[in-house]
């Protein structure tokens, strides 16, 4: 069942679909999700002007007229926030408007600026490996579901876990329901060729994809780092792992999962013994 009241998937070919489904074919059957980041910038120039829209934009604006009626020291407590970031966010609820323009909105891969974005470095990517990431690389969202890398975004903060009660439910996973999880398979069911999901995400955002009900293969890599005798997951370094491995994938125009397994970028290596079936495990012994 659908979390949007009133949201019914339009298959490809028909409006929403046709403007949003990942523009990938029985040749290229890979897509790689990763989380945004809570850091945006506005101000460095992009590079490129392409640009594209988001599909649910009108369901973001139901979020952020619920975002409205707040006040900062309930924005503060919702996310946890500081006084000022409180502030900044009521601000940027008020401000948020459409229709998105180039002049009021920028690309969402230039947008986010944390650690996964510092390793993907999107600024440096050409006009090529662009196209492949928008066919190939999406964003998961509180407050716009799914994004391409090219799709335009205002500026904003609402976690995904966030218990923003909604007509949907308490939270913004009721809020989504099965939406983004029938967008990808919309376009999944189509593939002759077996589709895979890379799961470049947070488990906080992943958990938004339902993925027991994704018509797709999951693989999920896991970037360690070397503590003492063994090694354990660092949040700092696996965002930023999660980053340099996607941007590997879009550089090298990898279409197959088993082609990451080659990924070396920074010290980090494949470990086939800790690895299981769908859960690849990469360690680097310094980092």
């Amino acid at each position: 069942m659908n979390g949007l009241n009133g949201f019914f998937y339009t298959p490809a070919g028909m409006g929403l679909g046709l403007s949003f489904v990942p523009d990938i074919d029985d040749a290229e059957p890979m897509l790689l999700v990763i989380s945004p980041a809570k850091s945006l910038d506005y101000k460095t120039p992009v590079p490129l002007s392409r640009h594209s829209q988001p599909a649910f934009l009108e369901h973001a604006e139901r979020l952020i007229a619920i975002l409205r009626d707040k006040s900062p020291a309930e924005i503060a407590k919702l996310m946890t926030l500081s006084d000022p970031l409180a502030i900044l966010n009521v601000t940027r609820y008020a401000e948020w408007s459409r229709p998105f323009t180039p002049q009021n909105a920028r690309q969402a891969i230039y947008a986010f600026n944390g650690d996964v974005y510092e390793g993907l470095a999107a600024a440096t990517l050409n006009a090529d490996q662009m196209d492949f990431a928008q066919r190939h690389l999406r964003v998961l969202s509180g407050l716009y579901g799914l994004l391409r890398p090219l799709d335009l975004m205002q500026a904003y903060r609402l976690e995904m876990g966030s218990r923003l009660a909604n007509p949907a439910g308490r939270d913004l996973y009721a809020y989504w329901g099965d939406t983004i999880t029938d967008v990808l398979n919309a376009e999944f069911k189509t593939l002759a060729a077996e589709p895979v999901l890379v799961n470049l995400a947070s488990e906080e955002y992943f958990k938004a994809v339902r993925p027991k009900r994704l018509a797709a293969r999951v693989v999920t890599p896991v970037f360690e780092e070397r503590k003492g005798a063994g090694y354990k997951i660092v949040s700092f370094y696996a965002k930023r792992a999660r980053g340099l491995m996607s941007r590997y994938a879009i550089v090298n125009g990898f279409t197959e999962p088993e082609a990451l397994k080659g990924f070396d970028a920074e010290g980090y290596a494949f470990a086939p013994a800790a690895s299981e079936t769908d859960r690849w495990v990469f360690r680097r012994d310094g980092s």
